[in-house]
């Protein structure tokens, strides 16, 4: 089979995962699919009159020009024969027909936990999203999100800080097509995810996202992972829907409890009070992997050494930007630079007053 005529054919818009098995059923590959003429692709049960005609128009070209403007991009198109398709993705309802990468394709195949939440966050989300992650990255287990702003955004970078020494990594899962930034606040998150991580979608190059897209995309992040960790999330919010996509393809859903006054948690309770396993600490996720060893989550490798000395000395709890200054014993310029730069990586916090502290579990420092 010809995977352009294939990828071609999948792109056919109309022609889902359904009437494509029926199709590959009725003329046996997707190029005999393109060769055939408007009236026996229209005889075919279930493939209307403007699917048919759609079809019809479509040429293996177009596939071979996807499959040149992916690869421009250094990303990959795959097919559900190929070798680096995650497993877990054949087996969910209404399984993707195509997907595009970019980054560690060996990611999609080892053991994943998919960490979603709400872009409009607390402090104690934030804390819990960076350290669940590092640990479960330390831990070698791969940390799906979808790359959106708040504690997407927090998980991966965690991932990234602890998966870079050898530890799992992370997945990005995008809304949209690869070359497209969005939100564009993300952009050096962008960047990292595919020198480090993986980015996958099944949105062709350059496409926008639009309404229709997030919840598309939610399905994969559930779909990817044998658990999905809800961190925090109003009623009606996308980690919930992630948590509902993840209920129907028959995996694992756990919550992280939060105050009965907040907003933020009403979500995460709801879950835990309809039987959602409660994540108390990292041990909760690790052990649903069969690890019953929390691991240890150093700094990551990758600091300068001023970077390192502000992290070490922010470790013993919030200063002021001026205390800091005066410790460290350098120029307020250079200490704001620093604790920009960290705050950037989501391995320090700013909080009211210009009060900075550390974010991660480092060294050991576990709970929350």
């Amino acid at each position: 089979m010809s995977n352009a005529a294939y990828v071609a054919l999948a792109l056919v818009p109309g022609v889902g995962r359904v009437r494509l098995e029926i199709l590959m059923q009725a003329f046996g590959s997707a190029d005999a699919v393109l060769a055939a003429t408007f009236r026996q692709l229209n005889s075919v049960v279930r493939i209307s009159r403007a699917a048919a005609t759609a079809i019809h128009k479509t040429t293996t070209a177009a596939g071979t020009e996807i499959i040149d403007k992916v690869a421009g991009q250094g990303g990959v198109v795959l097919t559900p024969a190929d070798a680096a398709f995650p497993g877990e993705l054949r087996q969910i309802p209404d399984a993707p027909t195509l997907l595009f990468a970019k980054g560690r394709l060996d990611l999609l195949q080892g053991p994943c936990v998919a960490l979603v939440g709400s872009r409009d966050h607390s402090r104690y989300g934030a804390d819990v999203a960076s350290e669940l992650s590092a640990g479960i990255a330390a831990a070698g287990i791969t940390v799906v999100s979808g790359m959106a702003r708040g504690l997407d955004a927090v998980a991966h970078q965690a991932a990234l800080d602890a998966g870079g020494r050898g530890g799992g990594g992370t997945v990005g899962v995008l809304g949209n097509g690869l070359g497209v930034i969005y939100p564009a606040a993300n952009r050096v998150l962008y960047e990292r995810v595919i020198a480090a991580g993986c980015l996958l979608t099944e949105f062709p190059p350059g496409e926008r996202p639009n309404a229709g897209s997030f919840p598309r995309r939610n399905r994969l992040i559930s779909g990817l992972a044998r658990a999905t960790v809800v961190l925090e999330a109003r009623d009606g919010s996308g980690a919930l829907i992630t948590a509902d996509c993840a209920l129907a393809q028959g995996r694992e859903v756990m919550a992280v409890p939060g105050p009965i006054t907040s907003p933020l948690s009403r979500g995460t309770n709801r879950l835990i009070q309809m039987g959602a396993k409660p994540v108390l600490e990292l041990r909760d996720v690790l052990e649903e992997y069969g690890i019953s060893e929390v691991p240890e989550v150093s700094l990551p490798a990758d600091l300068s050494d001023a970077e390192r000395r502000a992290l070490e000395a922010l470790g013993d709890g919030a200063e002021l930007v001026d205390d800091f200054t005066a410790r460290l014993a350098c120029a307020p310029a250079e200490s704001l630079a620093v604790l920009t730069s960290l705050e950037i990586r989501g391995l320090v916090a700013q909080g009211p007053g210009k009060v900075f502290r550390a974010t991660k579990p480092f060294e050991g420092r576990s709970g929350w």
